[in-house]
């Protein structure tokens, strides 16, 4: 019996919730043309995950991170990721309070819902690890105490892929954080056009109003972990992954974290299809921006200039979808 049947009868199909259709519907009013980015976007969301945008400039990537905070009733901040930008910069620091002769913690602009991680590769190593922790566990360290962040949070971090001069590439276990990787790119001329004749009455995204709440997220979020995935879908996604730790050019293949994030985030386009169960489609399509940012290829690779989407593109073509 095909999955999608298997799946079916054990799990009727649901309608997309109403607030997701109001989401999405927002975020098109201000990144027009771009729907497949728009819902790999929401569905990381979704999946509680964190997201990279990478894109040449101008292409709407700080737009894409301001939309979505604009359309949630949720805190945000942006953060301009500069060389001299410090980790107390984002994290905060303990700071003399004069009044009680002792030190008081200042909290930075990670406490927050959604944040925007501008030009992530323009700061040091070292402030860029600053995020690793609040990315993985929800929280930060600082003097030794930990500080929870309030759910939900969502990191969205930006980088200009090809401008190499005053940067500081990604490391892998930054890269692995981020459950996907995604861009924008050129738009037909005829979206454009409509984009400039949008644009006489101002910037659209300051006209955004907000369309779900915190505990909105918060439940849609619990209503993924409720999708089912069926074992013939799961063993699909197993052997796409153990296909990239043994794919030629690669050195290093996809993680069990990275694993658990490609069936997370099927779940949750799942469930922003209006399904309550995981086609073999919804892991097809969000496999190339799930997993190809997280392969290392060798030297010989990378001297001939080998794409690792390229890489993961002839590794789909080998592993047939279940029937």
């Amino acid at each position: 019996m095909p999955a999608e049947s298997a799946a079916g009868n054990n799990s009727p199909a649901t309608a997309t919730p109403a607030v997701l259709v109001a989401l999405l519907a927002n975020l098109e009013r201000v990144i027009q043309g771009q729907r497949p980015s728009l819902e790999l976007l929401v569905c990381c969301l979704l999946a509680g995950g964190h997201a990279l945008v990478e894109d040449i400039p101008g292409s709407g990537k700080t737009t894409l991170a301001k939309a979505l905070a604009a359309s949630l009733s949720c805190g945000f901040k942006r953060v301009q990721f500069t060389p001299d930008l410090l980790p107390s910069d984002i994290l905060g620091a303990s700071l003399p309070d004069s009044q009680l002769g002792t030190f008081r913690f200042n909290p930075g602009p990670i406490f927050t819902n959604v944040l925007i991680a501008d030009e992530i590769n323009r700061a040091s190593p070292r402030t860029q690890s600053a995020l690793l922790e609040a990315m993985a566990e929800g929280q930060v360290t600082v003097d030794g105490q930990t500080w929870p962040l309030t759910p939900p949070f969502f990191c969205i971090a930006t980088q200009n892929p090809l401008e190499y001069h005053g940067t500081y590439p990604l490391p892998e276990a930054q890269l692995d954080r981020f459950w996907v990787c995604l861009t924008l790119g050129h738009v037909p001329l005829e979206i454009e056009r409509q984009i400039l004749i949008d644009q006489r009455r101002g910037e659209p995204v300051a006209q955004l109003q907000p369309v779900a709440t915190p505990q909105q997220v918060l439940d849609l979020q619990r209503q993924v972990l409720e999708v089912t995935l069926d074992d013939s879908v799961l063993d699909y996604l197993l052997r796409l992954v153990a296909g990239t730790r043994q794919a030629a050019g690669v050195r290093l293949g996809v993680s069990t974290r990275g694993s658990l994030q490609l069936a997370r985030l099927a779940r949750a386009r799942a469930l922003l299809r209006g399904r309550s169960f995981v086609l073999p489609d919804d892991v097809k399509t969000l496999a190339p921006a799930v997993l190809a940012h997280r392969l290392v290829l060798d030297n010989r690779a990378r001297q001939t200039g080998t794409d690792r989407r390229a890489v993961l593109d002839t590794l789909m073509q080998q592993i047939p979808l279940p029937r």
